[in-house]
C-alpha cells in the first residue's frame, strides 16, 4: 500500500513537472527581448538624451531622445514596464518611416504624458490617431503598456486596461523606439513578437 502512495505521487509529480515545461514553453512563445538587461547595444541611439541603464532598467532624465530597434516591425505584440513622472514625457513610438528623426509625422505614439497640454494626446492615446478610452494616470508608478498592431488596427493597454483602439494605414512598417521628451523616463522588460 505504502509503496503504491510513493509510486503514484512521483507519477503525478513527474506529470505535474512535464505540464510546468509546457506551460513555460507556451508562456515564452516567439518573445524576443528587446532589452538585454545590461546594456544599449539592441539599440540604435539618436537624440540627446542622456540614456543610462542601472539594475535592469534604462532610465533618461534629459530630453529628447530615441532608442531604436535595428530591425523593423509588420504586425507585432510588444510589451514593456514603463515609469514616468506625472510631468514626464515618455512613449512607445512604433512602424517609424524616418528612424533618423522619429516622431508622430512618421509613425505612431503610445504616449505616457499624463499632464500633456492637448489632453486628446495624454497616456494611454495613439497620438493623433485614438484618443485615449480612459483616463489613465501613469505618474510615479510602474505600468505595463501592451500595444499590439496588426494591419491597420492597433490596440494599447496599460496595466490590463485598454486605453486607445484605432485602425489607421499611414504607416505599415518600421522599427519601434522607446522615447525620452522630458522629465524621467524608465523602461525595463521590454519585449516584441510578429504576428503572422
Amino acid at each position: 500500500m505504502r509503496t503504491t502512495v510513493v509510486v503514484i505521487a512521483l507519477a503525478f509529480a513527474a506529470l505535474s513537472g512535464i505540464g510546468l515545461v509546457s506551460i513555460s514553453a507556451q508562456t515564452a512563445g516567439n518573445w524576443t527581448n528587446l532589452f538585454n538587461g545590461k546594456d544599449l547595444s539592441n539599440w540604435n541611439v539618436t537624440g540627446n538624451a542622456d540614456w543610462r541603464v542601472a539594475d535592469g532598467v534604462i532610465e533618461a532624465t534629459k530630453a529628447r531622445g530615441f532608442l531604436l530597434t535595428k530591425q523593423s516591425y509588420t504586425d507585432f505584440e510588444m510589451r514593456a514596464d514603463v515609469w514616468v513622472t506625472a510631468d514626464s514625457n515618455g512613449g512607445i513610438l512604433f512602424r517609424i518611416t524616418k528612424p533618423e528623426d522619429p516622431g508622430i509625422e512618421n509613425g505612431y505614439e503610445l504616449n505616457m504624458n499624463d499632464k500633456r497640454a492637448d489632453q486628446t494626446g495624454r497616456t494611454g492615446s495613439i497620438v493623433n490617431v485614438a484618443k485615449p478610452l480612459v483616463q489613465y494616470d501613469s505618474g510615479g508608478k510602474w505600468t505595463t503598456v501592451v500595444i499590439t498592431a496588426k494591419g491597420p488596427h492597433m490596440v494599447a493597454t496599460l496595466n490590463g486596461i485598454k486605453t486607445a483602439e484605432a485602425d489607421d494605414a499611414k504607416y505599415a512598417r518600421g522599427p519601434v523606439s522607446l522615447q525620452a521628451a522630458g522629465g524621467i523616463v524608465r523602461y525595463r522588460n521590454v519585449q516584441i513578437r510578429e504576428l503572422r
